[in-house]
């Protein structure tokens, strides 16, 4: 896909190649994506070319973005919930207190 090129303009369907442009990953990863089923796609002709329906690229992409939103607000949650994310050094009573890691 040129960058030149309207979106839009391509049609309903996208290649692999259209989708690896876009997603900005190998041909691996789009097709293990197909694979698994977590980006839908569908075979066409004799040969089994997989094409992505630009609104099923989409909506995985928006999918993936709420999926993000929801795990930082666990780890959050789970971090505030700790009660104890300062502590302070056991061996130095004047030390400055540190953050613990979230994991």
């Amino acid at each position: 896909m040129n960058a030149s090129v309207d979106p839009q303009s391509i049609g309903r369907f996208l290649t692999l190649a259209e989708v690896c442009e876009i997603l900005n990953v190998t041909m691996d990863v789009a097709m293990g994506l197909v694979q698994s089923a977590e980006l839908p796609a569908i075979r066409i002709g004799g040969v089994g070319e997989w094409r992505v329906e630009r609104s099923m690229l989409e909506q995985y992409i928006d999918d993936q973005y709420d999926y993000q939103r929801r795990v930082a607000a666990l780890r959050q949650a789970e971090f505030a919930d700790s009660g104890d994310f300062l502590t302070a050094d056991e061996h130095q009573d004047e030390a400055p207190p540190r953050l613990r890691p979230l994991l």
